[in-house]
């Protein structure tokens, strides 16, 4: 279903308010060509995977070494799907951790003085509540 000019105004406003206030997540929402490579790996890693499945049963039924192989076949899939789910910031390669060196463990997430999400979300359902919207 399209939306209506008036919709699309509104959603246009949304995402620009977004961007204004947590541009972090509105990146994090945008994606990142870096999620078409980890996606690439992923399906590389299934297809591995199950193609090791299939010569480990081959092997069984055939050569021992061909189990092996596929077992081996198996385990790089199994490693590389593994290191494509960690997170990876927009400076950071596949697979790297991204690192932020201004926040420590412990730090606030927002720069609000240490009001974190939870607290602005019930400041503004507060501020919703007094202007009877």
């Amino acid at each position: 279903m399209a939306l209506s000019e008036e919709e699309r105004r509104l959603l246009a406003q949304m995402e620009a308010a977004l961007a204004a206030e947590d541009p972090k997540l509105a990146n994090a929402l945008r994606g990142t060509r870096r999620r078409g490579v980890q996606g690439r790996h992923a399906a590389l890693a299934g297809v591995g995977f199950f193609a090791g499945v299939a010569l480990l049963i081959a092997g069984l039924q055939t050569y021992w070494w061909v189990s092996v192989i596929g077992f081996v076949l198996m385990s790089a899939s199994v490693a590389v799907a593994v290191t494509g789910w960690r997170p990876t910031g927009p400076d950071t390669g596949p697979g790297e951790p991204s690192r932020d060196p201004s926040r420590t463990p412990g730090s606030s997430s927002s720069g609000n003085g240490g009001a974190g999400f939870m607290d602005k979300m019930e400041e503004r359902w507060r501020r919703r509540q007094d202007e009877g919207l």
